[in-house]
């Protein structure tokens, strides 16, 4: 009797050892599953914390090269047609090329834009959209589609409820699953063409495979001439009975060391031919300039953009009338960094 109940209760003993087994094994487990999870969020927060940390100094890079831009803008106005006396000196070319500079902690790159390069879409008449029209079919659109657009612009801005052929007025945006009116006023800004007939997100922004027409464009300027001066190749080619030689002849006076920057030079190199082109064009700077500048530390690993549109105000100041913070702009493939920027 005796034995038995030893047997029954080294069985018992058995039965609880293994069961703490199982409770010490479940307990291991769970507290290795605990620790990974916590291991794991650390690891997400300490990399979210490094991003974070390098994307703000990233924006910090790039508000340095939107005050770099400032500082040569206003150098520019205050020195415009001077020949600079000391190389390394001279007012930086605004045809929105963009330039590298290097600072202790990285990099900014800036493009420079002198707006008068650009189609004002608010000065636009039926005269001037023969280069709108121009430079939409450059630009990979239907010439049909691209008629639309331009008369649908003219509709959107004049007065009156009539339309042109192929344009639009209240009747047409009336009619759409959303409706709305036609504005009859000038536009506040680009982004605005999105509610004109014919325009697409692709047409204005571009694609991977097509460039956006939305590069080419302003709302600030006051003259409806396209400055050569500034202007990119695309809207060069999209003036009337502007040839490739000329283009050339314009780029390469960008280029080059002439003294004179005001535009009077590049009129004589073209000669005869700027007059077949004289009501379109013009070579007289503006003081509204488009900036783009992106902040980095390495190009591989991200970047920070922003755009701006400043108004130089006098000799010592600039006026931010557009900013977009951050921007989606690709970064330029050049590496190189002009001497007099290091």
């Amino acid at each position: 009797m005796m034995m038995r109940e030893m047997m029954l209760t080294r069985e018992v003993f058995v039965d609880e050892k293994g069961i703490a087994l199982v409770i010490v094994l479940w307990i291991t487990m769970l507290l290795i599953v605990i620790t990974f999870a916590f291991s794991a969020r650390v690891r997400t927060e300490v990399f979210s914390t490094i991003a974070f940390k390098e994307r703000l100094e990233n924006k910090y890079l790039a508000e340095a090269g939107l005050q770099w831009a400032m500082m040569e803008i206003i150098y520019r106005n205050v020195n415009k047609n001077i020949p600079a006396q000391n190389e390394g000196l001279e007012a930086s070319p605004v045809d929105g090329t963009f330039r590298a500079v290097k600072m202790d902690d990285g990099y900014f790159r800036i493009g420079i834009a002198d707006e008068s390069g650009k189609i004002n879409i608010n000065l636009l008449t039926a005269a001037s959209g023969i280069i709108l029209n121009n430079l939409l079919v450059n630009l990979g659109v239907e010439k049909n589609q691209a008629d639309t657009i331009v008369n649908s612009i003219l509709d959107w801005k004049d007065g009156d409820d009539l339309h042109r052929l192929q344009g639009a007025e209240n009747d047409y945006y009336m009619s759409l699953p959303k409706p709305y009116k036609c504005k009859d006023a000038n536009f506040d800004n680009l982004e605005e063409l999105l509610l004109v007939k014919g325009m697409t997100r692709d047409i204005l922004y571009g694609t991977e495979e097509k460039p956006g027409l939305m590069q080419h464009l302003t709302v600030y300027t006051s003259t409806a001439q396209i400055n050569i001066n500034s202007a990119k190749p695309d809207v060069l080619k999209a003036i009337p009975r502007m040839t490739d030689e000329m283009i050339q002849t314009v780029i390469h006076y960008r280029l080059s060391d002439h003294a004179k920057k005001d535009g009077s030079g590049l009129q004589s190199m073209l000669s005869a031919d700027f007059a077949n082109i004289s009501s379109y064009v013009t070579t007289a700077d503006s003081s509204v300039y488009a900036v783009e500048a992106i902040g980095y530390q390495n190009a591989k690993n991200g970047n920070y953009a922003l755009k701006a549109v400043l108004v130089a105000e006098g000799a010592d100041r600039c006026r931010i009338v557009f900013y977009q913070s951050p921007a989606n702009i690709e970064m330029p493939k050049n590496d190189a960094i002009p001497k007099h920027l290091d």
